[in-house]
């Protein structure tokens, strides 16, 4: 066995691996790389992308790199912390593998969907969807790939480029009131 680096990392601990497959993304210019890792210290690796797959189905962007949807995994890992979590978890993904008479990751992504349809509301979905809303929108990557500047000053909306009306006509001085100075 060669022990290369991919190899030593594989054989000491789960990882959750990929690549980002837009080089010229924003999330591309704030990467310090196109490869990624996360580690997961209480699912497997298998699990980890099962339920990366997931969450891409629950909220679907098509060209959000995995590795913003990466960060929903770490969260649900540290939550499997606790064992009543780990146990959903692990539970749930084996669910989905019996569901779909073997690895449901390894299904086409439209019978992958039509899986996560027959579990919406079940606990397991109810875990991802509700740690995603969070883990998904609220990160820097996310913020970057939709464009939103987040907390980029205090200078308001007019002065963050919102006071940009051009399709509607301007109104009179009387009717606009007084420009916060």
């Amino acid at each position: 066995m060669s022990l290369s680096r991919r190899n030593f990392l594989r054989n000491s601990r789960n990882f959750l691996v990929g690549t980002l497959a837009f080089s010229n993304g924003a999330i591309a210019l704030l990467a310090p790389s196109r490869a990624w890792s996360m580690p997961l210290n209480h699912l497997t690796s298998a699990e980890g992308e099962t339920i990366l797959k997931v969450t891409r189905h629950i909220f679907p962007h098509d060209t959000l790199e995995d590795a913003v949807y990466a960060f929903v995994v770490k969260d649900l890992d540290k939550a499997a912390s606790d064992d009543a979590v780990h146990n959903l978890l692990t539970e749930g993904v084996k669910d989905l593998n019996q569901r779909a008479g073997g690895d449901w990751s390894s299904l086409s992504a439209s019978e992958q969907f039509r899986y996560v349809e027959e579990i919406a509301g079940a606990p397991f979905f109810e875990a991802i969807r509700s740690t995603a809303v969070v883990s998904l929108y609220n990160n820097e990557l996310a913020f970057a790939h939709f464009g939103y500047e987040g907390a980029a000053g205090d200078g308001g909306y007019l002065n963050a480029g919102f006071d940009d009306l051009d399709w509607l006509p301007a109104p009179s001085p009387a009717d606009s009131g007084v420009k916060p100075g």
